[in-house]
This record gives C-alpha cells, structure tokens and sequence, in this order.
C-alpha cells in the first residue's frame, strides 16, 4: 500500500480521516484486482470535488476580475478545470505515485490516464473539503490550481487554441499554420489521432485525441506553451 503520509506533505494537509483521502485515489478498476480492499472508489467523492472546484474558482474570478463579463468569466474557468489543467495538477503533486488503479488502466493511453488524473484530482478535492471543510478545500485549490492562472493568462487558454495560435502566428510569421495527421491508432469505434502542427514545412508540435479535432487542439496548446517558453 502507498504511503499516504508522503502524499500528506506532499499537498501540505494531515488528514483526520485517512480513509477519505485512501478513497480520493482509488479508482473502480482496482477493486476488481482487490475485491477485499478496505474502502470504496472515488467517483462519489469526484462528483462533489467537481462541485467544490467550479464553485472555489468561480468565486476567485467574480472577485478577481470585477471588469470581466459572464462569458469571459467561463472561458477562464473553463481553462482552469479541464481535464488538462487537472491532469498537468496531478503530475506536479505526483498523484500518479500514489493512485490506485488496475494494472491494465496502468497501460492504457495517455488520454485515459490523464482523464483517470484529472478524474482523482476532482475526487481529493471532494475528500479535502469533507476532511477539513471549505475552507481548507478552497486553499488547497487556490494553491495548486488557480496558481495556474497566470499561465492560461499568458497563454490565452481561454481562448481557441487553434484561433488563438493562428493570431500570433500570422503575426509574427506572416504565414497560417497547418496540421496534418500523423498516424491512427486504436479499432473504429476507439481511434486515437496523433497531429502534428505545422509552420511552413516545420513540425513545430505534436497533439493527440480520440478526434482529429481533439488532437488538433491539443497540437496548437503545445505549439503555445513551446512558444512561450522560448521567449
């Protein structure tokens, strides 16, 4: 069994009730290889986590940004609790370390894992707020997740990725970029795409999704963040 204590100090909280954060990083596939495990899976805490998330951020951008309307409000939320966000969450505080989950959800894609990341960083913020209250989850989120602010900012996450590359790169290249599938994976009914994003002839960076749509997307948000890193 992980040692919890390390993952205590790792988010900063001593949990008075153990058990809550022991079920935050179970996931369902683990109870089947363990059917005598003491406790349950997460998705009852991830579907109250997910509540406490929108309502911490929501309110820190209503109070934050009092010039910013509604759908600009949503955008930013948005940005800051997908699937991504959270995934990218969960690998700085190393929750795949101490995770749960069966040893085939452990192979799956990358796509899976990260939805199965994001999924547990919903469900510990279900079992922060239970163990220590609101206020203690609303710390906790202002800490890891709306730390990331800055960068979504920065990067225009809140906007089109596809769009918003098109911008600075027309701008600053005079050309538009293109993407272009790179190989499939997977049967029909489960494909996996992986696009490669283009500027000219140059591969500048690589996405991937269950669409080509999805990977295209992701591609652009790369091409950002290596854009902005080599400022």
């Amino acid at each position: 069994m992980a040692n919890l204590s390390a993952f205590e100090k790792i988010l900063g909280i001593q949990f008075g009730n153990e058990a809550l954060l022991r079920e935050a990083l179970t996931h369902r596939s683990y109870l089947n290889e363990h059917p005598h495990w003491p406790g349950g899976q997460n998705e009852r805490l991830e579907y109250l986590g997910d509540a406490v998330l929108e309502l911490s951020v929501s309110r820190f951008l209503f109070d934050r940004f009092a010039e910013f309307p509604e759908g600009k409000l949503t955008s930013l939320r948005a940005a800051l609790v997908n699937y991504r966000m959270l995934s990218a969450v969960a690998s700085e505080i190393s929750l795949d370390k101490f995770i749960f989950m069966s040893k085939g959800e452990a192979r799956d894609s990358e796509k899976a894992k990260e939805i199965i990341m994001a999924n547990a960083m919903e469900a510990l913020i279900g079992s922060v707020y239970l163990d220590g209250g609101y206020d203690v989850a609303d710390s906790f989120i202002k800490k890891f997740v709306l730390s990331h602010l800055k960068e979504v900012l920065n990067l225009g996450l809140d906007k089109d990725p596809k769009s918003h590359l098109q911008e600075i790169v027309q701008e600053k290249e005079k050309i538009t970029p293109t993407y272009r599938v790179l190989k499939e994976e997977g049967p029909d009914h489960q494909r996996t795409f992986y696009v490669g994003v283009f500027f000219g002839d140059d591969l500048i960076e690589k996405g991937v999704g269950s669409s080509k749509q999805e990977a295209e997307t992701d591609a652009a948000e790369n091409a950002m963040k290596a854009l902005e890193k080599s400022k």
